[in-house]
Formats: C-alpha cells, sequence, structure tokens
C-alpha cells in the first residue's frame, strides 16, 4: 500500500482557493491577508502537509543536502564532528548525508561519486588513510560541487580547511611525559601520508629537540589503517616493546584506545609501566586502564566551522576566491592515577 501525503492542490480544493494562493500563504507572503493564512495554515496542520523536499529541489536546482564522508563514525573524534556539523546544517534547512570510507580509498572514491549522482549542494570531508589521488574530487569541484575539508587535508587545494593545531597538541603531550620523567618516548601514530600525520610528528620531534633528546626513528611506528585492524596495532606495539619505551606518544583516538588493549594483550606486566598519552575525544578516559593523559580536539567546534564555511560556498551569489585554513586549539587533559606509587 502506497503511503499518500496532503498536496497543496487537496488543500486548495478543500478550501475553495487556488494553489498559487495556498503555496504563498504557507510561504507566509506579504500579498496574502493574514485570515487566509491562518485558514491555510490551520487545515495543513490538519492533515499534516510538508512541503514535498522533491518538487522544491527541482525548482530551485538545489537538494538542500549536505555530504559528508569520514572514515568511521563510531570513531569518538568522527562523531563529535558529525554532532557539529548536524546543529549548524539543520538550523539552515539542510540534510546530511553520511558515507564512511573505512580508510579505504576505493570506498572514498565510490561514496562521493554516488552523493555527487544524488546532487548533494555540498561535500565535507576528512580524506581516507589510502587516499594519495584526488584528482576525483579536483574534478568534481572544477565542476561546481563546493568541497570542505577538515582534519585530514591535501596540500595544493584553494578551498577552505578546517584542522586542530596538531603541532601545538602532540608537542603538550609529548612535553609532558617528558616533564614526567620518561626520557623514551615511542610513537604510535597513523599513515605517514596524512596531512595530520605528519603535523603531530612534527609536534612531537620539537618537544624532543626542545629537551635535548635523540628522535629515533625506530621509535615511531606508522599504522597504516589507523588501529581499524587489530593486528596491525598489536605488530606495531610488539615492535615497540624490545625498544623499552617509557612513554608513548599516540597520535589519534582509535590508535590510543587500541593501543591500551594491544599492550594487554602483548604483555601485561608491561602495560602499567609505560606512561601513554595521545589524542583521544573519548569521554570515559578516566576509565582507561593504565591511565591517560589525552589531547582533546575541538571536534563539534570543527564540524561546525566547516560547515557554516561550506553553507557560505553553497549559497555565494559570486565565484570565491579567497580561502581559508582555520586551526582550532586542542587541550591537553592530564590524568592523575595512582600507578603504584607513579602518577601522570
Amino acid at each position: 500500500m502506497r503511503f499518500e501525503t496532503s498536496t497543496i492542490k487537496d488543500i486548495a480544493k478543500a478550501l475553495g482557493l487556488s494553489t498559487s494562493t495556498v503555496s504563498r500563504a504557507l510561504r507566509d507572503r506579504y500579498e496574502i491577508s493574514e485570515e487566509t493564512k491562518k485558514l491555510v495554515l490551520a487545515y495543513a496542520e490538519k492533515v499534516n502537509y510538508r512541503a514535498n523536499p522533491i518538487a522544491r529541489s527541482l525548482k530551485e536546482r538545489r537538494s538542500y543536502s549536505i555530504g559528508i564522508i569520514v572514515s568511521e563514525i563510531a570513531n569518538n573524534f568522527f562523531s563529535q564532528v558529525i554532532n557539529g556539523i548536524e546543529s549548524i546544517a539543520y538550523d539552515r534547512d539542510y540534510h546530511v548525508i553520511i558515507s564512511q570510507s573505512h580508510e579505504s580509498y576505493k570506498q572514498e572514491k565510490l561514496n562521493v561519486e554516488h552523493l555527487a549522482s544524488r546532487s548533494i549542494d555540498g561535500l565535507l570531508i576528512a580524506l581516507s588513510s589510502e587516499t594519495q589521488d584526488i584528482d576525483y574530487l579536483r574534478d568534481l569541484y572544477s565542476k561546481g560541487l563546493p568541497i570542505v575539508f577538515f582534519d585530514r587535508v591535501p596540500e595544493n587545494f584553494e578551498t577552505h580547511k578546517v584542522i586542530a593545531n596538531n603541532f601545538k597538541g602532540s608537542f603538550d603531550a609529548t612535553e609532558h611525559l617528558i616533564l614526567s620523567g620518561k626520557r623514551v618516548i615511542a610513537h604510535l601514530t597513523n599513515s605517514e601520508t596524512l596531512s595530520n600525520t605528519k603535523e603531530r610528528l612534527e609536534g612531537y620531534k620539537a618537544a624532543l629537540s626542545k629537551y635535548h633528546i635523540e628522535f629515533k626513528p625506530e621509535l615511531v611506528k606508522y599504522c597504516q589503517h589507523g588501529g581499524m585492524h587489530s593486528a596491525e596495532l598489536e605488530q606495531a606495539v610488539k615492535e615497540l616493546l624490545p625498544l623499552k619505551p617509557d612513554g608513548i606518544f599516540i597520535s589519534s583516538d582509535r590508535l590510543t584506545t587500541g593501543c591500551i588493549l594491544a599492550l594487554k594483550n602483548t604483555n601485561p606486566e608491561v602495560a602499567h609501566k609505560i606512561a601513554i598519552a595521545g589524542f583521544t575525544n573519548s569521554n570515559l578516559v578516566e576509565l582507561f586502564s593504565p591511565s591517560l593523559t589525552s589531547v582533546k580536539q575541538p571536534a563539534f567546534e570543527i564540524g561546525q566551522v566547516a560547515t557554516e564555511l561550506l553553507i557560505s560556498m553553497i549559497e555565494a551569489k559570486r565565484p570565491i576566491t579567497e580561502f581559508e585554513t582555520r586551526v582550532l586549539d586542542t587541550e591537553l587533559v592530564r590524568m592523575k592515577k595512582n600507578l603504584g606509587n607513579r602518577y601522570l
């Protein structure tokens, strides 16, 4: 049985008005009397009338929808970014369509092309860890699709970008470990091609340099899929443990939470002896064992700012030629938990 909805024609017929009068009344146009507006709105409410978004899209040549591409919705950071996106989009009468790349370039490209074929008005995207070729995005952009990048952004792409202060966040976390007495500090991170991986590595190096600690490449382990594959993460931990690190700085949300589990699975006796500081937006860090000093990103605000910038591109009357990269500050949250006469 097909679901039938009331139309403007149905309302017009029931009230003995023209369809154009009903349409103008529903849009609160000035040329319609208040009495007629009240009559139309009351009846529309009675029959649960809802405007047809497809008809509106055809008329205005806009879908009032925004596409979002993230690696994984379950990731605390990305889920909070999406909340920020929705808080702005829905208030501006845009719907959002969310897709996951699962750190796959192929999946990312398929998702973006599908969204574009559905006539989205704009795209918000954090690149997958496998993505190196963004020509397909350049092609869509050149054809008029507004695109704003966030968190994981490409170089040499003239559009708006929104990121956290990755250098400062990683510098602060590494410095915290050093000031806690650690000297052999490993770094567990994502794919080396990602923009935030590069920025966080530089922050880690800068903190070591400030305190005259030699940077050792063997203490840096890359996880191509960002901790989504447990075997990849456990292998990285196994390679680090023989180097006897007394601290680990971790560069992403899933890696941070996954590393704690990998340490316990690999060597539970050592797990509580290594101090950990890492990027995570989990609201449950106080429950982690061993305890964790976290770098929190302003995820909600990143989503809000990226959406505002994208809508400004969508609704611009003239082509935009000046773009900006917004950099939002991170926050170091120091956890103080007794670890057998040791505190972080």
